[in-house]
């Protein structure tokens, strides 16, 4: 059984978005209030007329007034929530269903991140007491199991993954050379990728993504109210979350070339939406690229290559800016950066933009199809939580 979702129900009608980066010159307070002013900003909404508030962060921050002290807000609603990695997509997803039951009118999703002056170097959290069979390596450890596993199921050789995984760093890189909000704004050789020093089993520094700092948040109203505040609202089509049972790390079946929570939380997104055949209806899409295999893995979970097949899509080009289907055209969590709280949020921004035809004029994508997609998650292969959303540009 699936949600039943809330097609054509809500739409978005103003976000915001900071550059994401080192910002050592600016805190917390700094960087909620430099997103949620661009929101409001360029919607001509008033904070004022917003009826809740929710904001997603890791470890930026506890209880609501993490949010209501900075913007000064009076006296309403702030939600403070986690979800690992798909902390800002949490956060949006709990907005949405707000406002779709009726209890709200309008309201705002926030996430942001602080990790560069923070003392950590990747998610900020300390592990909970467990029975001792959880793994005891590093993220980019952990993920580093995906380049072989694929390449042994699927025939890959070593070189072949090596040049695959350095193709979606080149890839990713390219496009964030085009976005100006990036954390990394410059292009890579594949020479200079190829022969990065080492992190973590095959993955060398090109194939892991950003460590930075960051906030984006959106403006929610009900379908039907949408065209009073902008001529080009995005409705939502869908909205899949899924937490699995986390047993893969255990699980002798479990072979590290797939995510099951995605897999699962795709069928989800696209019975809510209708979409059948995601490869030739989805416009362009941002997905969860916290190391190069990751990105690879899943483009065949949420339907975008056959199984065994998406290696050779990655080399013939098929996810560049200008292939079929764009994927991380804003450069991804790889070059666009990481702040845990504010990428699920990041990844709406870039659809927002997209889909709207207001990309800057060199990364806008030229295509007549409508929809839009976002994928993120949080944990690690085997045991995880997967968000995806799919927006539109027109309701029905």
């Amino acid at each position: 059984m699936s949600s039943n979702g809330i097609r054509d129900k809500v739409a978005i009608v103003g976000m915001g978005c900071t550059p994401f980066g080192e910002h050592w010159d600016k805190s917390v307070d700094d960087m909620l209030v430099d997103a949620t002013e661009e929101a409001f900003r360029t919607s001509g909404i008033a904070k004022d007329q917003i009826d809740a508030f929710w904001l997603g962060t890791m470890g930026s921050g506890v209880s609501g007034l993490t949010l209501s002290r900075p913007l000064k807000i009076d006296y309403k609603p702030v939600t403070r929530l986690e979800n690992m990695c798909a902390t800002g997509s949490e956060a949006f997803r709990n907005a949405c269903y707000a406002v779709a039951s009726g209890a709200y009118d309008m309201v705002m999703a926030v996430g942001v991140e602080k990790l560069k002056d923070s003392g950590f170097s990747g998610l900020v959290m300390s592990g909970a007491p467990a029975d001792g069979t959880d793994p005891t390596i590093t993220a980019p450890a952990t993920f580093s199991l995906l380049a072989p596993a694929y390449g042994n199921k699927y025939g890959v050789d070593e070189a072949e993954m090596k040049d695959v995984m350095t193709r979606i760093a080149w890839k990713n890189h390219k496009n964030g050379a085009l976005n100006p909000r990036a954390q990394f704004k410059k292009e890579v050789g594949k020479d200079v990728i190829c022969n990065s020093p080492l992190v973590a089993g095959p993955l060398g520094i090109f194939d892991c993504s950003g460590v930075s700092d960051g906030a984006a948040c959106a403006i929610i109203v009900r379908a039907e109210d949408a065209y009073k505040y902008t001529d080009k609202p995005l409705f939502v089509k869908a909205l899949a979350f899924t937490a699995g049972p986390a047993f893969g790390p255990m699980d002798p079946d479990y072979d590290y070339t797939t995510f099951t929570e995605v897999e699962k939380c795709a069928e989800d997104a696209y019975k809510q939406a209708g979409v059948t055949d995601p490869r030739g209806q989805i416009a362009m899409a941002e997905v969860h690229d916290c190391f190069t295999p990751t990105e690879l893995v899943l483009m065949e979970d949420l339907g975008f290559a056959e199984r065994g097949t998406a290696w050779k899509e990655v080399l013939a080009g098929t996810y560049d800016l200008d292939g079929d289907l764009p994927v991380n055209p804003d450069g991804g969590l790889k070059s666009f950066g990481h702040p845990i709280g504010a990428s699920g949020l990041r990844m709406l921004f870039e659809c927002w933009l997209q889909l709207r035809g207001e990309a800057p004029p060199e990364r806008q994508i030229k295509t007549d199809k409508t929809l839009g997609l976002t994928h993120n998650l949080g944990g690690q292969p085997g045991a995880c939580v997967s968000f995806i959303s799919i927006w539109g540009t027109e309701l029905g």
